[in-house]
């Protein structure tokens, strides 16, 4: 039992690390924008750069016989690639044309509800008062931390709040199938078919070099290849066998939540970005709710992961 705990600290923190490393994604799209990439592209690069990197790794480590996994896996990852990679980035696009960014962020931050859910009648897994409050805290700290209480200034639209709601089940959905896609295949493997099918569907559905012309360039190469290294195929190294370790599905979400308070110091510190007492609120609010959430461990009801062929 206490060897078991230790583990699952150690994917705590696995997760955790995640949350902050995927804080900096904001800088690698702001580098990458600078350098005259459209979102469809920069989107496109994270995948298709960090798809070699997570080969060459999953090679060194296992060797090539890794990647011969059973068709349930082959398929899961698949789903794993077109929800949680493609179609995600896909919906948050046009969640962010159609409102704002702050607002398409507020929304996204709905997710960690939609993961207790599911996780509720997928996995069995109770829904506490103090998990309730840990998701009310989290939700109210992302929205503070993200628009500084200034909600009157976000705009509104039918179709972008269907995109954003859209976008952020499909975020949800990341914990729910990674568990699945690690189930029977080593995290290594699991990201490196994530990344596979995401490259693909993303190839297919959204025109990456649409409107691109003659804007690539080594530098803009050189930047989709850090944003496919650290903030994409290592945080998801960390991020899938974190999950591993971790008895319920839905504190990932919370865990990983300190992306928001990471990407806001990282503007300070990078940017200059000035922010306010209310979002200094929202920062505490989110540790805060991380904290709660993993204050004390009560024993779940086990469960089994049906997978058939």
């Amino acid at each position: 039992m206490r060897k078991f705990f230790k583990e699952e600290q150690k994917g705590y923190l696995l997760v955790f690390l995640s949350g902050i490393l995927w804080g900096t994604i904001g800088l690698f799209v702001k580098w990458m924008s600078t350098l005259g990439s459209t979102p469809a592209f920069t989107s496109f690069c994270r995948m298709a750069f960090a798809l070699p990197i997570l080969i060459v790794l999953t090679l060194i480590k296992y060797g090539p016989k890794a990647f011969i996994i059973d068709k349930y896996s082959l398929r899961v990852c698949a789903l794993m690639g077109l929800i949680c990679q493609a179609a995600y980035n896909f919906l948050y696009s046009f969640a962010v044309e159609l409102l704002s960014v702050s607002m398409s962020a507020v929304l996204l931050y709905i997710s960690p509800v939609f993961t207790s859910v599911l996780s509720y009648f997928i996995f069995s897994e109770k829904i506490s008062w103090q998990k309730t409050l840990a998701l009310l805290v989290n939700i109210a700290g992302c929205v503070l931390t993200v628009t500084g209480g200034q909600l009157n200034n976000l705009s509104l639209s039918l179709t972008g709040l269907l995109f954003g709601l859209g976008a952020a089940l499909c975020y949800s959905f990341s914990a729910i199938i990674g568990r699945f896609a690690t189930a029977r295949c080593n995290p290594y493997v699991a990201s490196t078919y994530n990344f596979f099918f995401a490259t693909l569907f993303l190839l297919l559905f959204t025109q990456p070099f649409k409107n691109m012309g003659g804007q690539i360039n080594p530098l803009l190469l050189l930047a989709g290849f850090g944003f496919a290294l650290i903030p994409t195929a290592v945080t998801y190294l960390f991020y899938f066998t974190g999950l591993k370790k971790i008895k319920e599905t839905s504190r990932v979400p919370v865990l990983a939540s300190v992306e928001t308070v990471a990407a806001t110091l990282l503007g300070i510190l990078a940017f200059g970005e000035s922010i306010g007492l209310i979002n200094w609120i929202g920062i505490f609010l989110v540790c805060g709710s991380i904290l709660l959430m993993n204050l004390k461990k009560k024993p779940v009801t086990s469960y089994k992961i049906a997978a058939s062929q």
